[in-house]
């Protein structure tokens, strides 16, 4: 039992929003009013970067504990059974009176658009998060600060109460961050270990149009900050020291969730002491494998699937 312990991946929490996605995917151009397009896919899956996050480093060996809310509808029974699939604790999945979330997400080959209806999402707030959260995890992650209307008063008290337990803490907005909610943000990173942000929001947070200067700004409040650049990898700096990663060759047919996926590939390498290059690789190789499947988390890779595609990677590296 002692040896079973000591080699157990530490555990994580996530607390957040869930939904699920009406995917439509390999739409050959924008969507716009007026305009009707052709999808060649559709499906409707698991949704919610908090619970695309939360699946994916689920399959890499972590426990994980879910809060959040739903309906007491048809999509929040496929949000339970998906997470309750994927092993994952949802004994602090609250059901309600008002809908489940979903979101509408088109995608293209290299983007997409989406709309999202909040309903339970936005229910969500501090009293539904049970006092003893935080025994037996090590780590928390938060996402999506702008749909969660309810929790956002409580983002800061859950890193700090996080923090005061001993867990580490990762946070990807996931939103605009121009006017209050830049502020907002802005006051947050100070309680996070690893923050999570796409191009735009880095040069939105930072001020800055060079991602460089931007990290390098960044970087003064908080322990790690990641930069996810989609097809061009990522840029990094943890704990004083910088790093750039190339993405890996994925045969992309839906970006949905593609960015949750790398950070809990990042997450899982950063839990486990990882080196800065080692923890972009498997982000970067956790994401560009979730482009491969429609929906956010049916091309996620489990622990064996990880450490073969960064074995194939090596091997190209190392021949061309």
């Amino acid at each position: 039992m002692a040896r079973t312990q000591r080699n157990r991946a530490p555990a994580v929490l996530a607390i957040g929003e869930l939904n699920v996605d009406v995917v439509a995917s390999g739409l050959r151009s924008a969507p716009e009013l007026g305009r009707e397009l052709i999808a060649p896919g559709l499906a409707v899956t698991l949704g919610s970067a908090t619970a695309i996050f939360a699946c994916q480093i689920r399959k890499l060996g972590h426990p994980v504990r879910f809060i959040a809310r739903v309906g007491k509808d048809a999509f929040g029974d496929t949000c339970l059974r998906a997470l309750k699939d994927a092993g994952i604790d949802t004994k602090g999945v609250l059901r309600g009176s008002v809908g489940t979330g979903v979101t509408l997400s088109m995608s293209a080959r290299n983007d997409r658009a989406q709309v999202t209806y909040l309903g339970a999402i936005a229910e969500l707030c501090e009293r539904d998060v049970p006092r003893n959260v935080f025994s037996g995890q090590k780590h928390l992650h938060l996402s999506s600060f702008e749909l969660q209307r309810g929790l956002r008063p409580a983002f800061a008290r859950l890193f700090r109460g996080a923090r005061q337990h001993g867990l580490s803490t990762s946070f990807d907005p996931n939103s605009t961050l121009t006017g209050a909610t830049r502020a907002a943000v802005l006051d947050l990173v100070q309680h996070v270990d690893l923050l999570f942000l796409n191009e735009l929001e880095a040069r939105e947070l930072s001020g800055q149009r060079d991602l460089r200067r931007a990290l390098a700004l960044l970087a003064r409040n908080t322990r790690g900050v990641i930069i996810k650049r989609g097809a061009r990898g990522a840029l990094a700096s943890l704990d004083g020291v910088q790093g750039e990663s190339r993405a890996f060759d994925a045969r992309a047919i839906d970006t949905t969730g593609a960015g949750d996926s790398f950070a809990a590939g990042f997450v899982s390498a950063f839990l486990r002491g990882e080196a800065l290059d080692e923890c972009l690789r498997e982000g970067n190789a956790c994401g560009a494998a979730s482009t491969e499947q429609l929906g956010g988390t049916t091309g996620q890779l489990d622990r064996a699937g990880l450490k073969r595609r960064l074995s194939a990677a090596a091997r190209v590296a190392v021949q061309s």
